[in-house]
């Protein structure tokens, strides 16, 4: 496809654009249902829903902009850079997010456990009012918060997922490359292999989930263990489904041409989320299954 050269010397600033608003009213929108959801409103839960609605049409339209925007050559070196630092901040915050998560499941097996159970400076703790408590991981907390469970195998659906997710981050390696050597069928045949992957993973911690509520009696309220696990799967798993989303779009984009081998940013920035995606899982499979 072709692309105009735009003048290096002017950054590219869209004029007149609705979108801001528009997706300022629409989180306005859906935060006030969620509130009124949470104080028994009758018609919180409808706002809510039309909330979401709202937003997601504006993020569809919006990027739709930035596609047209992009292919029609509007975009410089300077802009590309603009972008790469973008995605680059943003996936730091996501860095910074999970490492709240898994700050909270350090500090809770090393630190409150171990107080709870009468070592070091718990000692008082322990006997005035969890005597008897035994620190040990993985634990529901004194009281045995939520009843007795059990925990997910590691060497089980775990595995198979950390295998799935491996696989995904060399299929899409794959299909930047073909991108690169301009190997179109092989760029869309190893890219939807990612996408197949992505959905396949999420089956899984379906399964994995539906298994762990029915069976095991593991669930959210299982105590810090069952609060931390969820957490920390059920936000990983949110990041892979909008991932897979990101990586059908761009499916379709290189289907249609939009990227060439020399300007692809929207193919690079969605793989790079997706090998960050991957390496979260790995810290998830070794601290929270395996360890």
């Amino acid at each position: 496809m072709a692309h105009a050269s735009p003048d290096a010397n002017i950054y590219f600033v869209p004029h007149s654009s609705k979108w801001p608003i528009v997706g300022s009213v629409s989180l306005f929108v859906t935060m006030v249902g969620v509130a009124s959801w949470l104080n028994d409103w009758a018609w919180g839960q409808w706002m809510f829903y039309a909330g979401i609605v709202m937003l997601c049409a504006t993020l569809f339209m919006w990027f739709g902009d930035v596609i047209r925007e992009s292919i029609s050559g509007h975009y410089n070196k300077q802009v590309d850079v603009s972008f790469r630092m973008g995605m680059v901040w943003f996936i730091f915050s996501e860095v910074m997010f999970f490492g709240a998560f898994f700050g909270a499941l350090f500090y809770a097996r090393q630190f409150a456990l171990p107080w709870l159970g009468g070592e070091g400076d718990g000692v008082m703790t322990n006997s005035l009012l969890w005597e008897g408590f035994s620190a040990a991981w993985p634990s529901s907390g004194p009281g045995q918060v939520g009843g007795h469970f059990q925990t997910i195998p590691a060497w089980g659906l775990p595995l198979i997922n950390t295998l799935i997710l491996l696989t995904s981050g060399v299929t899409i390696t794959i299909a930047h490359h073909a991108l690169k050597a301009g190997h179109r069928k092989q760029l869309l045949v190893f890219l939807g292999l990612t996408v197949v992957l992505g959905c396949t993973f999420l089956f899984y911690q379906a399964e994995e989930y539906i298994h762990a509520y029915k069976e095991l009696n593991l669930t959210l309220g299982s105590g810090i263990y069952g609060s931390t696990f969820f957490m920390l799967t059920g936000f990983h798993g949110a990041h892979v489904t909008l991932g897979t989303i990101m990586l059908a779009i761009i499916w379709l984009r290189c289907a249609r041409g939009h990227f060439t081998k020399d300007e692809h940013f929207g193919f690079e920035a969605v793989a790079w989320y997706w090998h960050f995606v991957d390496v979260v899982w790995l810290g998830l499979f070794l601290f929270v299954y395996v360890l």
